[in-house]
């Protein structure tokens, strides 16, 4: 693989019409929304999407934090996918954290992306015994080179709540009728902002490559390819722009807040609809690379 060329600062704008882009746990699974009432993607479910694409066939990566669901390696803990790799299970018996990051690194794609705390212990505390002949672990902390800010709405949204019954019981329960009521949560359209770059010092210490840069920009292009949930129908989640730049050198001149910023982006009326009911405009700041745009 060969090294980065350079820094690498990204922005994507994502559309979401009738659907739930990141349903939040403390508010029933409501869409998240700011107190102004904009809409929000926490950079976490955006990191989720990105592991679910490098799994994906088109990629073909290896994933560290694989959701449950999508296991493709038979291991259900973090610690049992550690354990299940020779050299690093290894190299944590001998408490070699540079190996433990090293090969770490190496094995799995998003380790090398965005970092990984390992802190495992050496043996499960039995029930009898106290905490202080419990043995102690090794903890390794591994910091990635690819950052992702939470994705907020252009505009506010306008979240609509739809009552739902199941036409059977999940059990039986005696006087307890079929159509059991619940709820359903969606935005009827946002246009919401992903920015992001990657640290060319931090790539140079996880090994994340230009090859792997390629794999992201791939992934982000395509983030919601296999992801049609309920809560996501088909075609309901769209990247309608991603601006790329690439830079040559490790520390460009034009900061990446000033590149973030560059995009522009205006409503045409006081409730957008749909993408063509914004203008987006790049205004490119002076010095800096012109951005691939798809």
């Amino acid at each position: 693989m060969s090294e980065l060329k350079g820094k690498i600062d990204f922005v994507a704008l994502i559309s979401a019409t009738n659907a739930n882009p990141n349903g939040d746990p403390l508010n029933g699974n409501r869409p998240r929304e700011s107190f102004e009432g904009y809409g929000e993607i926490s950079d976490v479910c955006i990191k989720r999407k990105i592991r679910n694409r490098f799994q994906d066939d088109d990629i073909g990566e290896r994933i560290f934090v694989q959701s449950d669901d999508r296991a493709d390696d038979g291991f259900d803990s973090l610690h049992s996918r550690a354990d299940g790799c020779k050299e690093f299970s290894d190299a944590m018996k001998k408490k070699d954290k540079a190996q433990m990051a090293k090969v770490a690194c190496k094995t799995w794609a998003d380790v090398r992306m965005f970092g990984q705390v390992f802190a495992f212990s050496d043996k499960k505390k039995k029930d009898n015994e106290s905490d202080s002949k419990k043995e102690s672990g090794v903890s390794v902390g591994v910091r990635g080179p690819v950052s992702i800010h939470p994705a907020m709405s252009v505009s506010p949204v306008e979240l609509v709540s739809t009552q739902i019954t199941k036409s059977v019981n999940g059990e039986s329960k005696e006087g307890r009728a079929s159509d059991t009521m619940g709820m359903k949560h969606r935005v009827t359209y946002g246009l919401y902002v992903v920015k992001g770059s990657v640290n060319v010092q931090l790539a140079g210490k996880t090994g994340f490559s230009q090859e792997d840069a390629e794999n992201l920009k791939h992934a982000l292009r395509t983030l919601f390819e296999n992801d049609a949930s309920s809560a996501r129908p088909e075609g309901s989640m769209e990247v309608e722009r991603l601006y790329w730049w690439q830079h040559s050198e490790k520390t460009p001149s034009v900061s990446t807040a000033k590149i973030h910023r560059s995009v522009k982006i205006t409503a045409k009326t006081d409730r957008p609809v749909c993408f063509g009911d914004y203008e987006v405009a790049l205004e490119n700041p002076e010095g800096c690379v012109e951005p691939e745009v798809y």
